[in-house]
């Protein structure tokens, strides 16, 4: 977000899990390898559903009263020959008055909000462990993650992922968007958290994202608060059977996806 013309992370020390052995080094990157394979396998498996996103910015005001709102409702559709698109259903007109959102903003918004790390982008960053911790009743294990170097016109993710220590895929995610900035642009991005949900009985989806945060643009601080909302995760009925890490001849198991709270 781009203050108009006219942070560091926090974390939080860990509780670990009771009674849980500590891996061993050489288990640790054993994890990291498995639980990337499972988020390739994810992502593919993503491409196959239709869901609807709801975005909500509010700009605040010193007394933290809200000052402009943005808001944007699209659905992520598949037209008849197959081909996934993104139709905007509601965009009113936005009242922010002191920011807007800027390329980066939109990437983030795409691409590292929900974010999966997986085989192909393990390379890019490095993944620290951190220990075990519980979340809602999910035993986890937990990573710090950032990028080990950032490329003109790339976003990136820093922060912390929380991987289910059974499925093997993020459950959690808290931290923001990185990346190399444009000169002369003040472009400040928010902490955010990103919470997954079981949707299929298989995939952990994202179903929202939420950011409580004050940017420090160069005139002053702006407080903002934003809800990305992800709902009716549906897959896509094809004549093509799409089979992920199943064996071959077994039926890709079906969703009928449940309306996230």
């Amino acid at each position: 977000m781009r203050l108009l013309s006219t942070a560091l992370l926090f974390l939080a020390p860990l509780a670990p899990a009771a009674d849980r052995i500590e891996p061993t080094e050489a288990r640790i990157e054993e994890i990291i390898q498995a639980f990337a394979a499972k988020e390739a396998e994810f992502a593919r498996a993503r491409e196959n559903y239709t869901y609807r996103q709801t975005v909500r910015i509010q700009e605040l005001d010193e007394s933290k009263r809200v000052r402009g709102r943005f808001e944007v409702v699209s659905d992520i559709i598949f037209s008849p020959e197959g081909k996934r698109t993104e139709r905007v259903v509601h965009a009113p007109v936005s009242t922010l008055q002191r920011i807007q959102l800027t390329p980066e903003d939109e990437q983030d918004l795409r691409n590292v909000q929900p974010f999966v790390l997986t085989t192909k982008d393990l390379p890019k960053y490095h993944v620290r462990y951190l220990g075990r911790q519980t979340v809602d009743e999910i035993s986890c294990y937990v990573f710090a993650v950032k990028p080990k170097q950032m490329l003109k016109g790339e976003r990136y993710f820093a922060g912390i992922v929380w991987v289910d220590d059974q499925d093997l895929q993020i459950v959690k995610t808290y931290g923001r968007g990185v990346g190399l900035l444009r000169k002369n642009y003040d472009n400040q991005f928010p902490k955010f958290e990103t919470y997954r949900q079981q949707i299929d009985g298989k995939y952990w989806f994202p179903v929202y994202t939420v950011a409580d945060d004050v940017l420090m643009f160069q005139t002053g601080p702006q407080p903002i608060k934003m809800v990305v909302r992800y709902q009716d995760y549906k897959q896509f009925k094809s004549d093509v059977k799409i089979i992920y890490g199943d064996a071959v001849g077994e039926q890709p198991a079906g969703a009928s996806a449940p309306k996230p709270k």
